[in-house]
Protein backbone atom coordinates (compact mmCIF):
# COMPACT_ATOMS: atom_id res chain seq x y z
CA UNK A 1 0.00 0.00 0.00
CA UNK A 2 1.18 3.20 -1.16
CA UNK A 3 2.12 6.40 1.93
CA UNK A 4 -0.87 8.16 0.23
CA UNK A 5 -3.31 5.44 0.64
CA UNK A 6 -1.92 4.39 4.24
CA UNK A 7 -2.29 8.09 4.86
CA UNK A 8 -6.71 8.11 3.09
CA UNK A 9 -7.23 4.75 5.19
CA UNK A 10 -5.91 6.59 8.32
CA UNK A 11 -7.74 9.53 7.74
CA UNK A 12 -10.84 8.12 6.81
CA UNK A 13 -11.22 5.24 9.15
CA UNK A 14 -11.35 7.86 11.81
CA UNK A 15 -14.42 9.85 9.75
CA UNK A 16 -16.08 6.49 9.64
CA UNK A 17 -15.79 5.81 13.60
CA UNK A 18 -17.01 9.70 13.69
CA UNK A 19 -19.88 9.21 11.53
CA UNK A 20 -21.24 5.89 13.47
CA UNK A 21 -20.70 7.57 16.78
CA UNK A 22 -22.85 10.45 15.43
CA UNK A 23 -25.05 7.77 14.55
CA UNK A 24 -25.37 6.42 17.77
CA UNK A 25 -26.10 9.98 18.55
CA UNK A 26 -28.96 10.18 15.97
CA UNK A 27 -30.72 7.10 17.39
CA UNK A 28 -30.36 7.91 20.67
CA UNK A 29 -32.12 11.10 20.46
CA UNK A 30 -34.83 8.95 18.40
CA UNK A 31 -35.14 6.61 20.96
CA UNK A 32 -35.14 8.95 23.94
CA UNK A 33 -37.60 11.24 22.46
CA UNK A 34 -39.81 8.49 20.68
CA UNK A 35 -39.28 5.08 22.06
CA UNK A 36 -39.83 1.97 20.57
CA UNK A 37 -43.35 2.82 19.22
CA UNK A 38 -45.53 2.05 16.12
CA UNK A 39 -44.17 6.10 15.19
CA UNK A 40 -40.35 4.91 15.30
CA UNK A 41 -41.69 1.21 13.85
CA UNK A 42 -43.22 4.06 10.54
CA UNK A 43 -40.08 6.02 10.31
CA UNK A 44 -37.58 2.82 10.19
CA UNK A 45 -39.81 0.70 7.70
CA UNK A 46 -39.83 4.07 5.07
CA UNK A 47 -36.02 4.84 6.20
CA UNK A 48 -35.46 1.17 4.91
CA UNK A 49 -36.96 1.80 1.34
CA UNK A 50 -34.33 4.72 1.12
CA UNK A 51 -31.57 2.75 2.47
CA UNK A 52 -31.99 0.00 -0.64
CA UNK A 53 -31.62 3.10 -2.92
CA UNK A 54 -28.22 4.17 -1.25
CA UNK A 55 -27.16 0.78 -1.00
CA UNK A 56 -28.28 0.30 -4.85
CA UNK A 57 -25.99 3.70 -5.87
CA UNK A 58 -22.96 3.55 -3.39
CA UNK A 59 -22.16 -0.18 -3.90
CA UNK A 60 -24.21 -1.69 -6.87
CA UNK A 61 -23.78 1.19 -9.01
CA UNK A 62 -19.76 1.68 -7.82
CA UNK A 63 -18.81 -2.31 -8.33
CA UNK A 64 -20.14 -1.67 -12.00
CA UNK A 65 -18.89 1.04 -12.67
CA UNK A 66 -15.17 1.45 -11.18
CA UNK A 67 -13.63 -1.51 -12.74
CA UNK A 68 -15.47 -0.67 -15.75
CA UNK A 69 -14.13 3.39 -15.44
CA UNK A 70 -10.61 2.57 -14.19
CA UNK A 71 -9.90 0.30 -17.70
CA UNK A 72 -11.63 2.90 -19.77
CA UNK A 73 -9.01 5.78 -18.12
CA UNK A 74 -6.03 3.29 -18.88
CA UNK A 75 -7.34 2.72 -22.54
CA UNK A 76 -7.52 6.73 -22.98
CA UNK A 77 -10.97 6.58 -24.44
CA UNK A 78 -13.66 9.01 -23.84
CA UNK A 79 -14.10 8.38 -19.96
CA UNK A 80 -15.65 11.37 -18.72
CA UNK A 81 -17.91 11.38 -21.47
CA UNK A 82 -19.20 8.21 -20.50
CA UNK A 83 -19.19 8.94 -17.22
CA UNK A 84 -21.50 12.15 -17.40
CA UNK A 85 -23.53 10.34 -19.69
CA UNK A 86 -24.13 7.49 -17.09
CA UNK A 87 -24.97 10.22 -14.19
CA UNK A 88 -27.24 11.92 -16.68
CA UNK A 89 -29.05 8.66 -17.80
CA UNK A 90 -29.51 7.70 -13.62
CA UNK A 91 -30.10 10.97 -12.26
CA UNK A 92 -33.27 11.37 -14.93
CA UNK A 93 -34.22 7.87 -14.10
CA UNK A 94 -34.54 8.24 -10.02
CA UNK A 95 -36.19 11.94 -10.81
CA UNK A 96 -39.04 9.69 -12.81
CA UNK A 97 -38.75 6.96 -9.86
CA UNK A 98 -39.05 9.74 -7.07
CA UNK A 99 -41.97 11.23 -8.77
CA UNK A 100 -43.96 8.10 -9.18
CA UNK A 101 -43.09 7.24 -5.39
CA UNK A 102 -44.21 10.69 -4.00
CA UNK A 103 -47.54 10.26 -5.94
CA UNK A 104 -48.14 6.65 -5.06
CA UNK A 105 -46.75 6.08 -1.27
CA UNK A 106 -50.08 5.61 0.56
CA UNK A 107 -51.07 2.55 -2.01
CA UNK A 108 -46.72 1.37 -1.57
CA UNK A 109 -46.95 1.51 1.84
CA UNK A 110 -50.58 0.11 2.09
CA UNK A 111 -49.84 -2.70 -0.15
CA UNK A 112 -46.42 -4.09 1.18
CA UNK A 113 -46.61 -3.28 4.90
CA UNK A 114 -50.24 -4.88 5.31
CA UNK A 115 -50.24 -6.01 8.57
CA UNK A 116 -48.82 -2.76 10.06
CA UNK A 117 -50.87 -1.18 12.50
CA UNK A 118 -52.59 2.46 11.67
CA UNK A 119 -50.25 4.93 12.65
CA UNK A 120 -47.17 2.61 11.74
CA UNK A 121 -48.81 3.18 8.17
CA UNK A 122 -49.08 6.69 8.33
CA UNK A 123 -45.94 7.83 9.90
CA UNK A 124 -44.61 5.20 7.27
CA UNK A 125 -46.62 7.06 4.48
CA UNK A 126 -45.56 10.49 5.70
CA UNK A 127 -41.58 9.80 5.82
CA UNK A 128 -42.19 8.10 2.11
CA UNK A 129 -43.53 11.07 0.76
CA UNK A 130 -40.74 13.04 1.81
CA UNK A 131 -37.95 10.78 1.43
CA UNK A 132 -39.36 10.58 -1.98
CA UNK A 133 -38.76 14.10 -3.23
CA UNK A 134 -35.13 13.61 -2.66
CA UNK A 135 -34.64 10.40 -4.20
CA UNK A 136 -32.95 11.44 -7.18
CA UNK A 137 -30.64 14.15 -5.22
CA UNK A 138 -29.72 10.47 -2.87
CA UNK A 139 -28.69 8.71 -6.01
CA UNK A 140 -26.44 11.63 -7.54
CA UNK A 141 -24.63 11.70 -3.79
CA UNK A 142 -23.85 8.03 -4.26
CA UNK A 143 -22.93 8.25 -7.59
CA UNK A 144 -20.56 11.37 -7.46
CA UNK A 145 -19.25 9.34 -4.12
CA UNK A 146 -18.09 6.08 -6.98
CA UNK A 147 -16.34 8.25 -9.23
CA UNK A 148 -14.46 9.96 -6.71
CA UNK A 149 -13.21 6.57 -5.32
CA UNK A 150 -12.52 6.01 -8.60
CA UNK A 151 -9.57 8.87 -8.73
CA UNK A 152 -8.43 7.31 -5.43
CA UNK A 153 -10.31 10.53 -3.57
CA UNK A 154 -11.91 8.71 -0.51
CA UNK A 155 -12.62 11.29 2.19
CA UNK A 156 -15.37 13.91 0.41
CA UNK A 157 -17.67 10.48 0.56
CA UNK A 158 -17.47 10.13 4.25
CA UNK A 159 -17.70 13.61 4.90
CA UNK A 160 -21.29 13.38 2.96
CA UNK A 161 -22.23 10.36 5.07
CA UNK A 162 -21.48 12.19 8.34
CA UNK A 163 -23.58 15.45 7.15
CA UNK A 164 -27.03 12.95 6.53
CA UNK A 165 -25.77 11.56 10.44
CA UNK A 166 -25.44 14.66 12.27
CA UNK A 167 -28.39 16.76 10.16
CA UNK A 168 -31.13 13.92 11.06
CA UNK A 169 -29.50 14.31 15.09
CA UNK A 170 -29.82 17.97 15.01
CA UNK A 171 -33.46 18.14 13.11
CA UNK A 172 -34.26 15.44 15.45
CA UNK A 173 -33.36 17.23 18.33
CA UNK A 174 -34.56 21.34 17.56
CA UNK A 175 -37.03 20.39 15.31
CA UNK A 176 -39.12 17.24 16.91
CA UNK A 177 -41.89 20.02 18.41
CA UNK A 178 -42.82 21.60 15.13
CA UNK A 179 -42.20 18.45 12.67
CA UNK A 180 -42.45 15.25 15.31
CA UNK A 181 -40.55 12.12 13.69
CA UNK A 182 -40.59 13.56 10.28
CA UNK A 183 -37.93 15.90 11.66
CA UNK A 184 -35.37 12.87 11.18
CA UNK A 185 -36.25 12.93 6.89
CA UNK A 186 -35.96 16.31 6.67
CA UNK A 187 -32.66 16.33 8.29
CA UNK A 188 -31.54 13.37 6.05
CA UNK A 189 -32.58 15.17 3.10
CA UNK A 190 -30.77 18.74 4.50
CA UNK A 191 -27.29 16.50 5.04
CA UNK A 192 -27.69 14.92 1.53
CA UNK A 193 -27.62 18.14 0.05
CA UNK A 194 -24.65 19.15 1.56
CA UNK A 195 -23.08 16.04 1.17
CA UNK A 196 -23.83 16.58 -2.73
CA UNK A 197 -22.26 20.15 -2.23
CA UNK A 198 -18.86 18.46 -0.52
CA UNK A 199 -18.74 15.71 -3.20
CA UNK A 200 -19.42 18.23 -6.15
CA UNK A 201 -16.81 20.19 -5.69
CA UNK A 202 -14.04 17.43 -5.08
CA UNK A 203 -15.21 16.32 -8.07
CA UNK A 204 -14.91 19.58 -10.23
CA UNK A 205 -11.09 19.55 -8.55
CA UNK A 206 -10.01 16.46 -9.91
CA UNK A 207 -10.33 17.49 -13.69
CA UNK A 208 -13.26 15.92 -14.32
CA UNK A 209 -15.95 17.32 -16.75
CA UNK A 210 -19.20 16.60 -16.99
CA UNK A 211 -21.02 16.74 -20.44
CA UNK A 212 -25.12 17.43 -20.63
CA UNK A 213 -25.22 14.32 -22.85
CA UNK A 214 -27.00 11.02 -22.94
CA UNK A 215 -24.77 9.26 -25.63
CA UNK A 216 -22.38 6.52 -24.38
CA UNK A 217 -19.72 4.35 -26.45
CA UNK A 218 -21.51 1.15 -27.80
CA UNK A 219 -19.03 -1.17 -26.44
CA UNK A 220 -18.95 1.16 -22.87
CA UNK A 221 -22.77 0.72 -22.71
CA UNK A 222 -23.07 -2.46 -23.96
CA UNK A 223 -19.90 -3.43 -20.71
CA UNK A 224 -22.37 -1.41 -18.16
CA UNK A 225 -25.12 -2.73 -18.91
CA UNK A 226 -24.30 -6.05 -18.55
CA UNK A 227 -22.45 -5.65 -15.35
CA UNK A 228 -24.69 -2.84 -13.78
CA UNK A 229 -28.05 -4.98 -13.29
CA UNK A 230 -26.46 -8.12 -11.15
CA UNK A 231 -24.48 -5.83 -9.41
CA UNK A 232 -27.21 -3.84 -8.34
CA UNK A 233 -29.27 -6.78 -7.30
CA UNK A 234 -26.30 -7.87 -5.40
CA UNK A 235 -25.88 -4.84 -3.71
CA UNK A 236 -29.22 -4.72 -2.58
CA UNK A 237 -29.55 -8.78 -1.19
CA UNK A 238 -28.82 -6.99 2.47
CA UNK A 239 -30.95 -4.44 2.42
CA UNK A 240 -34.01 -6.63 0.56
CA UNK A 241 -33.53 -9.49 3.35
CA UNK A 242 -33.79 -6.76 5.88
CA UNK A 243 -36.68 -5.11 4.08
CA UNK A 244 -38.71 -9.06 4.44
CA UNK A 245 -37.62 -8.85 7.87
CA UNK A 246 -39.22 -5.70 8.73
CA UNK A 247 -42.30 -6.39 6.59
CA UNK A 248 -42.54 -9.87 8.85
CA UNK A 249 -41.78 -7.75 12.06
CA UNK A 250 -44.82 -5.54 10.98
CA UNK A 251 -47.06 -7.93 12.10
CA UNK A 252 -45.58 -9.52 15.38
CA UNK A 253 -45.74 -7.41 18.29
CA UNK A 254 -45.25 -3.41 18.24
CA UNK A 255 -41.78 -2.06 18.65
CA UNK A 256 -40.68 -5.16 16.93
CA UNK A 257 -39.36 -3.55 13.75
CA UNK A 258 -37.34 -0.87 16.13
CA UNK A 259 -36.04 -3.63 18.06
CA UNK A 260 -34.59 -5.34 14.97
CA UNK A 261 -33.93 -1.78 13.47
CA UNK A 262 -31.80 -1.05 16.83
CA UNK A 263 -29.86 -3.83 17.24
CA UNK A 264 -28.87 -4.13 13.65
CA UNK A 265 -27.38 -1.17 13.23
CA UNK A 266 -24.95 -1.87 16.07
CA UNK A 267 -24.44 -5.37 14.81
CA UNK A 268 -23.52 -3.36 11.22
CA UNK A 269 -21.53 -1.13 12.10
CA UNK A 270 -17.96 -2.68 12.40
CA UNK A 271 -18.93 -4.59 8.94
CA UNK A 272 -19.73 -0.63 7.80
CA UNK A 273 -16.78 0.97 8.65
CA UNK A 274 -14.44 -1.95 7.66
CA UNK A 275 -16.10 -1.67 4.26
CA UNK A 276 -16.32 1.93 3.72
CA UNK A 277 -12.61 1.96 4.45
CA UNK A 278 -9.71 -0.26 4.11
CA UNK A 279 -12.19 -2.47 2.00
CA UNK A 280 -13.36 0.46 -0.14
CA UNK A 281 -9.29 0.80 -1.05
CA UNK A 282 -8.71 -3.11 -1.16
CA UNK A 283 -11.54 -3.07 -3.99
CA UNK A 284 -9.60 -0.51 -5.86
CA UNK A 285 -6.39 -2.52 -5.54
CA UNK A 286 -8.05 -5.50 -6.66
CA UNK A 287 -9.63 -3.76 -10.00
CA UNK A 288 -6.03 -3.14 -10.94
CA UNK A 289 -3.95 -6.37 -10.11
CA UNK A 290 -6.44 -8.59 -12.57
CA UNK A 291 -3.42 -9.31 -14.48
CA UNK A 292 -0.95 -10.65 -11.92
CA UNK A 293 -2.86 -13.37 -10.33
CA UNK A 294 -0.44 -13.97 -7.49
CA UNK A 295 -0.39 -10.08 -6.38
CA UNK A 296 -4.30 -10.60 -6.54
CA UNK A 297 -4.58 -14.08 -4.28
CA UNK A 298 -2.39 -11.66 -2.02
CA UNK A 299 -4.36 -8.96 -2.10
CA UNK A 300 -7.63 -11.17 -1.31
CA UNK A 301 -6.19 -13.36 1.70
CA UNK A 302 -4.80 -9.95 3.59
CA UNK A 303 -8.33 -8.15 2.69
CA UNK A 304 -10.06 -11.70 4.33
CA UNK A 305 -7.70 -11.70 7.24
CA UNK A 306 -7.53 -8.24 8.11
CA UNK A 307 -11.01 -9.05 8.22
CA UNK A 308 -11.22 -12.35 10.58
CA UNK A 309 -9.17 -10.56 13.30
CA UNK A 310 -10.63 -7.06 13.32
CA UNK A 311 -14.31 -8.39 13.73
CA UNK A 312 -14.55 -11.97 14.72
CA UNK A 313 -13.60 -10.42 18.37
CA UNK A 314 -15.74 -7.83 17.95
CA UNK A 315 -18.94 -10.32 17.54
CA UNK A 316 -17.52 -12.66 20.34
CA UNK A 317 -17.07 -9.23 22.62
CA UNK A 318 -20.78 -8.34 21.69
CA UNK A 319 -21.86 -11.46 23.84
CA UNK A 320 -20.92 -9.78 27.06
CA UNK A 321 -20.76 -5.94 26.11
CA UNK A 322 -24.05 -5.89 24.04
CA UNK A 323 -26.51 -5.18 26.57
CA UNK A 324 -24.87 -2.70 28.91
CA UNK A 325 -23.67 -0.92 25.17
CA UNK A 326 -27.78 -1.01 24.10
CA UNK A 327 -28.58 0.73 27.72
CA UNK A 328 -25.75 3.10 27.38
CA UNK A 329 -26.72 4.38 24.08
CA UNK A 330 -30.79 3.79 23.84
CA UNK A 331 -32.12 3.45 27.64
CA UNK A 332 -33.81 6.41 28.75
CA UNK A 333 -36.66 8.39 28.27
CA UNK A 334 -39.41 6.54 26.15
CA UNK A 335 -37.25 3.64 25.64
CA UNK A 336 -37.51 1.37 28.90
CA UNK A 337 -35.06 -2.02 30.27
CA UNK A 338 -37.81 -3.98 28.55
CA UNK A 339 -36.74 -2.66 25.23
CA UNK A 340 -33.12 -3.09 26.19
CA UNK A 341 -33.67 -6.44 26.83
CA UNK A 342 -36.15 -7.01 23.81
CA UNK A 343 -33.36 -4.76 21.58
CA UNK A 344 -30.35 -7.80 23.03
CA UNK A 345 -32.35 -10.39 22.33
CA UNK A 346 -32.20 -9.42 18.65
CA UNK A 347 -28.37 -8.50 19.51
CA UNK A 348 -27.82 -12.02 19.87
CA UNK A 349 -29.24 -13.60 16.92
CA UNK A 350 -27.36 -11.27 14.67
CA UNK A 351 -23.89 -11.48 15.88
CA UNK A 352 -23.11 -13.98 13.24
CA UNK A 353 -23.63 -10.96 10.58
CA UNK A 354 -20.30 -9.65 11.95
CA UNK A 355 -17.95 -11.91 10.63
CA UNK A 356 -19.78 -13.01 7.60
CA UNK A 357 -20.52 -9.79 5.88
CA UNK A 358 -16.93 -8.66 6.55
CA UNK A 359 -15.77 -11.39 4.66
CA UNK A 360 -18.11 -11.10 2.25
CA UNK A 361 -17.12 -7.45 1.12
CA UNK A 362 -13.71 -9.10 0.28
CA UNK A 363 -14.77 -11.58 -1.50
CA UNK A 364 -17.49 -10.09 -3.59
CA UNK A 365 -15.23 -7.57 -4.30
CA UNK A 366 -12.48 -10.01 -5.59
CA UNK A 367 -15.49 -11.57 -7.54
CA UNK A 368 -16.43 -8.04 -9.40
CA UNK A 369 -12.88 -7.08 -9.94
CA UNK A 370 -12.12 -10.65 -12.10
CA UNK A 371 -15.77 -10.44 -13.83
CA UNK A 372 -17.58 -12.93 -12.28
CA UNK A 373 -21.06 -10.94 -12.13
CA UNK A 374 -23.42 -14.17 -13.57
CA UNK A 375 -22.25 -15.41 -10.71
CA UNK A 376 -22.98 -13.73 -7.81
CA UNK A 377 -26.37 -12.97 -9.55
CA UNK A 378 -27.76 -16.16 -9.15
CA UNK A 379 -26.63 -16.36 -5.82
CA UNK A 380 -27.81 -13.42 -4.80
CA UNK A 381 -31.47 -14.46 -6.32
CA UNK A 382 -31.17 -17.68 -3.87
CA UNK A 383 -30.65 -15.96 -1.11
CA UNK A 384 -33.68 -13.11 -1.31
CA UNK A 385 -35.88 -16.65 -2.02
CA UNK A 386 -33.92 -18.28 0.96
CA UNK A 387 -34.76 -15.69 3.60
CA UNK A 388 -38.18 -14.69 2.51
CA UNK A 389 -38.81 -18.77 3.12
CA UNK A 390 -36.62 -19.08 6.71
CA UNK A 391 -39.18 -16.15 8.23
CA UNK A 392 -41.83 -17.28 7.17
CA UNK A 393 -41.16 -20.65 8.94
CA UNK A 394 -39.21 -18.62 11.93
CA UNK A 395 -41.72 -15.81 12.72
CA UNK A 396 -44.15 -18.04 14.45
CA UNK A 397 -42.22 -20.15 16.64
CA UNK A 398 -40.02 -17.43 17.20
CA UNK A 399 -41.51 -14.22 16.88
CA UNK A 400 -39.10 -11.37 15.69
CA UNK A 401 -35.68 -12.92 16.99
CA UNK A 402 -36.69 -15.62 14.61
CA UNK A 403 -36.46 -12.88 12.16
CA UNK A 404 -32.85 -12.03 13.28
CA UNK A 405 -31.80 -16.06 13.29
CA UNK A 406 -32.73 -15.67 9.39
CA UNK A 407 -30.48 -13.37 8.36
CA UNK A 408 -27.83 -14.29 10.30
CA UNK A 409 -28.50 -18.20 8.37
CA UNK A 410 -28.80 -16.12 4.84
CA UNK A 411 -26.01 -14.52 4.83
CA UNK A 412 -23.30 -17.63 6.23
CA UNK A 413 -25.08 -19.27 2.85
CA UNK A 414 -24.59 -16.36 0.65
CA UNK A 415 -20.69 -15.46 2.07
CA UNK A 416 -20.09 -19.26 1.77
CA UNK A 417 -21.27 -19.63 -1.72
CA UNK A 418 -19.37 -16.70 -3.17
CA UNK A 419 -16.09 -17.87 -1.38
CA UNK A 420 -16.36 -21.56 -2.88
CA UNK A 421 -17.17 -19.88 -6.40
CA UNK A 422 -13.75 -17.98 -6.26
CA UNK A 423 -11.16 -20.27 -4.47
CA UNK A 424 -12.12 -23.01 -6.68
CA UNK A 425 -10.30 -21.28 -9.44
CA UNK A 426 -7.11 -20.53 -6.86
CA UNK A 427 -4.82 -23.07 -5.72
CA UNK A 428 -6.37 -25.87 -2.88
CA UNK A 429 -3.69 -24.58 -0.73
CA UNK A 430 -5.44 -20.69 -0.71
CA UNK A 431 -8.61 -22.17 0.89
CA UNK A 432 -6.97 -24.31 3.41
CA UNK A 433 -5.11 -20.80 4.33
CA UNK A 434 -8.34 -19.15 4.88
CA UNK A 435 -9.87 -22.27 6.73
CA UNK A 436 -7.09 -22.38 8.62
CA UNK A 437 -6.19 -19.08 9.50
CA UNK A 438 -10.77 -18.86 10.66
CA UNK A 439 -9.78 -21.55 13.14
CA UNK A 440 -6.94 -19.52 15.18
CA UNK A 441 -8.65 -16.23 15.20
CA UNK A 442 -11.92 -18.48 16.80
CA UNK A 443 -9.79 -19.54 19.53
CA UNK A 444 -8.16 -16.09 20.21
CA UNK A 445 -11.69 -14.37 20.42
CA UNK A 446 -12.81 -17.76 22.74
CA UNK A 447 -9.85 -17.10 24.90
CA UNK A 448 -11.46 -13.64 25.36
CA UNK A 449 -14.98 -14.40 26.09
CA UNK A 450 -14.54 -16.78 28.36
CA UNK A 451 -13.18 -14.38 31.34
CA UNK A 452 -15.45 -11.89 30.36
CA UNK A 453 -18.35 -14.67 30.59
CA UNK A 454 -17.41 -15.54 34.27
CA UNK A 455 -16.78 -11.96 35.09
CA UNK A 456 -20.84 -10.93 34.29
CA UNK A 457 -21.78 -14.38 35.90
CA UNK A 458 -19.91 -14.31 39.21
CA UNK A 459 -18.77 -10.55 40.22
CA UNK A 460 -20.73 -7.18 41.00
CA UNK A 461 -20.10 -5.62 37.35
CA UNK A 462 -23.88 -6.51 35.94
CA UNK A 463 -24.73 -4.06 38.33
CA UNK A 464 -23.11 -1.08 37.83
CA UNK A 465 -23.85 1.19 35.38
CA UNK A 466 -23.62 0.95 31.66
CA UNK A 467 -20.88 2.83 30.68
CA UNK A 468 -18.30 1.87 33.89
CA UNK A 469 -19.46 -1.73 32.90
CA UNK A 470 -18.26 -1.03 29.28
CA UNK A 471 -14.89 0.36 30.77
CA UNK A 472 -13.89 -2.59 32.98
CA UNK A 473 -15.33 -4.84 29.87
CA UNK A 474 -13.44 -3.90 26.35
CA UNK A 475 -9.98 -2.71 28.13
CA UNK A 476 -9.88 -6.29 29.54
CA UNK A 477 -11.62 -7.99 26.56
CA UNK A 478 -9.07 -5.78 24.12
CA UNK A 479 -5.95 -7.20 26.39
CA UNK A 480 -6.99 -10.83 26.71
CA UNK A 481 -7.59 -10.68 22.37
CA UNK A 482 -3.99 -9.29 21.72
CA UNK A 483 -2.20 -11.81 23.86
CA UNK A 484 -4.27 -14.70 22.91
CA UNK A 485 -3.49 -13.62 19.27
CA UNK A 486 0.03 -13.14 19.72
CA UNK A 487 0.52 -16.55 21.25
CA UNK A 488 -2.05 -18.75 19.08
CA UNK A 489 -1.77 -16.58 15.64
CA UNK A 490 1.68 -14.93 15.40
CA UNK A 491 1.84 -14.12 12.00
CA UNK A 492 -1.66 -12.43 11.60
CA UNK A 493 -0.29 -10.46 14.57
CA UNK A 494 2.90 -9.19 12.93
CA UNK A 495 0.75 -8.69 9.54
CA UNK A 496 -1.67 -6.29 11.50
CA UNK A 497 1.48 -4.64 13.05
CA UNK A 498 2.92 -3.95 10.03
CA UNK A 499 -0.13 -2.78 8.23
CA UNK A 500 -0.03 -0.31 11.39
CA UNK A 501 3.56 0.67 10.79
CA UNK A 502 2.98 1.77 7.02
Amino acid sequence: MSKKLAGTALIITFLSIVTKLSGFLRESIMARQFGASAETDGYLLSFTFVTLVVAMITNGFNNAFLPLYVKDSKNGTASDRNASSVINWLFLAFLAFSIICFIFAGQIVSFIFQAASGQTEIVATQSTRVFALFLSAVSLNGMFESFLQAKRVFVPSHIARLSQTLMSAFFALFFDDQLGILSLPYGFVVGTILGITVQGVMLWRTNFHWQPSLQMEPTYRKQFLALLFPALLNAVVGQVNLFVNKIFASGTTEGAVTYLNSSSLLVNIPGQIFSTTLAVIIFTLLSEQTDNLDKFKRTVYSGLELSLILLVPISFGFIVAGQPLIALIYEGGAFTSQDTANTFLAMLMYLPLIITQGMQFIVAKAMYSLGKVATIFRISITTILLNIILNAVLVQPFGYPGLAVSSSLVSFYYFSMCAFSLYRNFDKGEFNKVFLLIGKVIMSAAVMVIPLVLLRSYTPVPALAPLMQLIIIVPLGAVLYVGATYVLNRTSFYNVIRLVKK
